[in-house]
């Protein structure tokens, strides 16, 4: 792991951090109870097995 030789000044720690953009959370479309749903990938195994219910 990388150890900063000296200490950074608070604004160039604000400014490196400022860059930093979250990414959108990929969608799927998958069919349930007859209804499309779009949903991250991670929970559409749960919802076709019935371990979680759509809102509706």
């Amino acid at each position: 792991m990388a150890v900063p030789k000296h200490r950074m000044s608070r604004a160039n720690t604000h400014a490196r951090r400022s860059t930093w953009k979250a990414k959108l959370t990929k969608l799927q479309t998958i069919r349930v109870n007859g209804h499309d749903l779009r949903i991250p990938r991670k929970l559409a195994k749960a919802y076709q097995s019935g371990l979680l219910q759509p809102e509706d």
